[in-house]
């Protein structure tokens, strides 16, 4: 076959008795489809935990090249201004925190920030910012200097000018997950891992759980009965998970470093596979691996296998499986798009596609990676 330009990757995880993904009522996220209501992980879900699994030897920051980022309304306050404080005068450094907010979060930064974009820098333009506050603050003789000082230089400087002496300006987070900045569309990173909802391939299972917490030093004169009594959702489900990967774009996120695209991707498919989303650990425990994993390379336009599921299935892997293949078989004939493929499974195999472990799954794709053609 021709050189990969996407990988894709299909799941199937199972989980019991959690609340993986909260609405803004506490319930648990859905969607409708094929006239049936679904359980929903949704993508902000899936991606946040991926990569902010410090602990999991998988992590994205263990990764030899790793650049951090940070998300944050106050990237400027903290890691811009707050390191002038207490060396240089009160007035100066009071001067130059609003036109570098400016500068950062665009004509809406002084209005407080609550009005500001919850912003994604990485590590090397935040210390190219305080590095430029740092020279006005050490050349101001007042504020009023200071404040002609950063005006002049913000009429050149830009968040292109952050990103001319560094590979990953925003962070490895920005190169694989993408970035939008509205004060500066020149900012922006278009996101090479395109990651769907997940959803359950079977109708929604829910059940409202009651519990209480008990005084343990309530005397036996006092009020009989729980100290607190509440309520939540809990939900069982067997989710279908897709995620792409541009793998063209992956590597121009990387600064063109192949090397550094394929070890990303190495780890980002032990992470899909083994990192659960969920709150509510020390009461559900919700960990999960997936049951299968499967990974098509080709250089067509990526399509999912959602509609494997269109119509809701019962509860049970095997069949889920089954309607999978099903699928992928009915897509090969209509298409014949000639993908590579590999898979992963606990339980049974999809017949034609050679069967491996997670190990050897991550490293075919990772040297898949290897072979993509030029963005």
């Amino acid at each position: 076959m021709t050189s990969p330009r996407f990988l894709q990757i299909h799941t199937l995880h199972s989980y019991t008795a959690a609340l993986l993904n909260r609405d803004d009522s506490g319930q648990a996220k859905r969607l409708v489809y094929g006239g049936t209501s679904r359980t929903r992980i949704s993508s902000q879900c899936l991606k946040r935990h991926w990569r902010t699994a410090e602990n999991d030897p998988h992590a994205l920051q263990r990764i030899a090249g790793y650049v951090d980022s940070f998300r944050s309304r106050e990237l400027v306050t903290e890691k811009v201004i707050a390191p002038l404080k207490g060396r240089y005068p009160d007035a100066v450094v009071a001067v130059l925190e609003p036109s570098f907010q400016k500068l950062v979060y665009g004509e809406k930064a002084d209005k407080g920030k609550k009005s500001r974009q919850t912003l994604l820098l990485g590590q090397p333009e935040l210390e190219w910012l305080a590095a430029r506050a740092e020279e006005i603050a050490a050349s101001a003789s007042d504020p009023k200097v200071a404040e002609m000082a950063v005006a002049e230089w913000a009429k050149t400087k830009n968040f292109k000018a952050m990103s001319e002496n560094t590979a990953l300006p925003g962070g490895l987070t920005a190169a694989l997950f993408g970035r939008m900045v509205t004060s500066d569309p020149a900012a922006n990173i278009d996101a090479p891992v395109h990651v769907a909802h997940a959803f359950t391939v079977h109708a929604a299972e829910s059940e409202d759980d009651y519990f209480t917490a008990v005084d343990d030093l309530k005397r036996d004169d006092d009020d009989g009965g729980a100290d607190t009594i509440q309520e939540t959702e809990i939900t069982c489900g067997l989710f279908y998970g897709y995620v792409v990967i541009d793998l063209p774009g992956l590597i121009a996120n990387c600064g063109g470093d192949s090397d550094l695209a394929s070890s990303v991707t190495h780890n980002l498919i032990h992470l899909i596979a083994e990192v659960s989303p969920g709150a509510k650990l020390g009461s559900t425990a919700p960990y999960g691996r997936a049951d299968l994993m499967l990974i098509e390379a080709g250089d067509r336009q990526p399509r999912s296998l959602a509609t494997s599921y269109r119509e809701a299935i019962p509860h049970d892997i095997g069949v889920a499986l089954d309607k999978m293949k099903e699928k992928l078989k009915a897509f090969d004939e209509a298409y014949a798009t000639g993908e590579d493929r590999r898979h992963m499974c606990v339980d049974g195999h999809i017949d034609g596609i050679e069967k491996c472990s997670l190990a050897a799954l991550a490293g075919w794709a990772a040297e898949k990676v290897k072979d993509a053609p030029d963005a």
